[in-house]
């Protein structure tokens, strides 16, 4: 141990430990299966937005590969969102079929029929219609033959849903402090998206990992964001399972011309001094006048970023050990000006171009783990949110399932 190291974070959380972490969870494929039965198939997933299936009727399907099965969301005539596996009661065929990772739709009565037979089924996952049903046999019941459903919850327009049809602990429950940390800010005043997605030769740890520091911002985004943001982190909490920080700028953060002129226009840059409007109290606490956003890792796969004017996330889908679907969105509210439209969209191409940086990372260090030339990852205490990552997984790997409040 360097006896000069200054451990402000780990010597908070001294229940982290400081020892290297271990690589072979990012490269074993008994570990990634672990993962899949233990952590992704029990707990809450973000799947979608309100927005997203804002109607009455409409619907979304979400693939999910590591589950071998696609969700159904459909926004119902009562207003509720609902869950189902996307396979019909009939001879297991997709009701829907999908068009690519996402699919969305509209039905005007708030049913799905299935193409093959033509069987309907509701809004609340009911069987409603069943083409020529006097040719079954008595055993049949349209009762009986609704969709599968899967419990699924909203949290601050959030859609999450939970794959483990035996499990009892609520939405609410497993955010815990997060869900109040994170809740009032008005995400759903950002009504314009723009929505990145690619998969990714690495596993999913090494993808969360790169956007869960800010250690690298220096060498990574020295082309998109040179001498801005501040390698510490402030404001470190950890949440039970989850966790989060503020990122800052530097004192002596000056944007190129155009960044400036973007961050004048309008707050869909990152690189710019904010009057607190939209901010919750938990946010940035002691108004630090250098700070830029928050930081949050909702587990297992989401990152939710916040600030005045613009939030945006990360998620990262397990497909195999080495292999990963990214999706990265970016929220902003919809431009009322020519001016505003240019800033906002200068800002956006800014954040893509720094998220390219980040990515192309991410199959070298994953080819670089296989090698197993190393067999640990030294973290600097900055990198805390990552150590605190890889402490949540060993706890549930290891048969924790208690929620920590």
């Amino acid at each position: 141990m360097n006896s000069t190291a200054q451990l402000r974070w780990g010597n908070l959380y001294p229940e982290l430990g400081q020892d290297p972490i271990p690589t072979e969870a990012c490269i074993s494929p008994k570990i990634f299966e672990q993962e899949i039965e233990k952590i992704f198939s029990k707990v809450w997933l973000k799947v979608g937005r309100v927005e997203e299936i804002a109607n009455k009727g409409d619907y979304k399907v979400k693939r999910l590969d590591f589950a071998k099965t696609s969700v159904i969301l459909i926004h119902a005539k009562d207003g509720q969102v609902r869950g189902f596996h996307n396979v019909c009661s009939h001879r297991g065929n997709k009701v829907i079929v999908e068009t690519g990772d996402e699919t969305f739709g509209h039905s005007k009565a708030a049913v799905v029929s299935c193409r093959f037979h033509g069987w309907v089924y509701d809004a609340k996952g009911d069987l409603v219609n069943v083409p020529e049903e006097e040719k079954f046999s008595a055993c049949f019941e349209k009762k009986n033959n609704g969709l599968t459903p899967i419990r699924t919850e909203v949290w601050e327009g959030f859609i999450f849903i939970n794959l483990d049809a035996e499990g009892g602990q609520s939405l609410t429950e497993f955010l815990g402090t997060m869900g109040q940390h994170l809740a009032s800010y008005p995400f759903a005043e950002m009504e314009e998206c723009f929505a990145y997605n690619t998969v990714l030769n690495c596993n999913w740890k090494v993808a969360h990992d790169a956007f869960a520091e800010a250690y690298h911002v220096a060498t990574i985004h020295a082309g998109s964001f040179p001498n801005v943001f501040a390698s510490g982190l402030q404001d470190v909490q950890l949440l039970g399972d989850h966790r989060t920080c503020a990122v800052c700028l530097t004192k002596n953060a000056h944007p190129k011309p155009a960044a400036k002129l973007s961050g004048e226009i309008t707050g869909a840059s990152l690189v710019h001094h904010y009057q607190r409007q939209q901010l919750p109290p938990s946010v940035n606490p002691h108004d630090r006048d250098d700070f830029s956003f928050e930081l949050s890792v909702i587990f297992p796969n989401i990152l939710i970023h916040v600030t005045e004017g613009v939030w945006f996330t990360h998620q990262f889908w397990p497909i195999s050990h080495n292999q990963t679907r990214w999706e990265g969105r970016y929220y902003l509210p919809k431009a009322k000006t020519y001016s505003e439209r240019w800033a906002q969209e200068f800002a956006q191409i800014l954040q893509r171009n720094a998220w390219l940086e980040d990515t192309a990372t991410m199959e070298d260090t994953q080819s670089a783990l296989e090698s197993q030339a190393k067999k640990v990852m030294h973290l600097q205490d900055e990198e805390i949110l990552i150590r605190h990552g890889y402490h949540v997984l060993e706890q549930y790997l290891n048969g924790r399932k208690e929620h920590i409040a």
